[in-house]
Parts: C-alpha cells; structure tokens; sequence
C-alpha cells in the first residue's frame, strides 16, 4: 500500500515537473532592475544632496569664522568696520582644512565681503556600477559687513 502511494507521487511530480522548468519571466527581471535603478537613484542621490548641503553649510561657518577677524586699529579709531584681509582669508581656510575639505576665500571690498566655496566630493554606491564613483559637490556662502563706524 505505502509503496503504491509512493510510486503515485512520484510520477505526478515527474509529470508536473515537466511542465514548469523553473525560468524567470521577463517582467519579473525588468521590473527587479527598474527597482533597483531607482533604489540607487535615490540612494545615490540623496547623498549627493547631503554632501552639498554639508559643502554649503561648511562655507558658512568658514564665512563666519572669517568675518569675526576684524581689522582692530580701524574698529578702534572708529574709521571703519572691516575685516583684517589676510587674518579672515587664514581662518577660513584653516576652518577648512580642520574638516578636510578645499575651498577657495575671496574678500572684496576693502574687507567688507567674504566669499566661501568649499569642494567637496560624495563617494557613490549604486553608481559606481555604472562607473561613476564619486559626485562633485560645491557649496558657497557670501557674508558682507552692514556695520559702519559711528552708525
């Protein structure tokens, strides 16, 4: 009796097994890719936006950093309210080189305004399939001295 039983599942396995040989269809692969291209789309570049808020946010604090170095015999005198040149220009790009990203400072204006923009580069993970391995990322800040001496 269990060998009859046995015999009956074997050939009903013979049989269905036949008819389905196990392949994938093509929806299934072109719908799987297609997620997948978007996963690193949005992986990809969700921190690409991340590094240039991070670029934009560090020019900021270098602007500010900059801004605090100011040109004390003027301020003393009371001629003017500008910042040292040289002594902004070296905060900032010390501030920089502290959390070790590139940046270029500019100060214009007889040392009223400061210009920050960082360099920075985000290290892909989906992208690098497609040979791209790292998004240049740049963020920039602009400060400019509203206050005059004895005003």
């Amino acid at each position: 009796m269990i060998t009859r039983l046995i015999g009956l599942v074997r050939r009903r396995t013979a049989v269905s097994g036949a008819k389905d040989r196990g392949s994938m269809s093509l929806f299934f692969a072109l719908s799987a890719l297609a997620i997948l291209m978007v996963l690193g789309l949005l992986v990809d570049g969700g921190g690409a936006l991340n590094a240039a808020n991070r670029a934009t946010s560090l020019a900021q604090e270098a602007a500010r950093t900059a801004g605090q170095q100011l040109n004390t015999a003027q301020a003393v005198e009371g001629t003017a309210i500008t910042v040292d040149p040289d002594a902004a220009a070296g905060a900032a790009r010390d501030y920089l080189a502290a959390r070790n990203v590139d940046g270029d400072v500019a100060i214009t204006d007889g040392g009223q305004t400061l210009n920050i923009t960082v360099h920075d580069a985000y290290h892909t993970f989906f992208a690098q399939l497609l040979g791209k391995s790292t998004i240049n990322v740049t963020g920039t800040a602009h400060a400019h001295l509203h206050t005059q001496a004895g005003g």
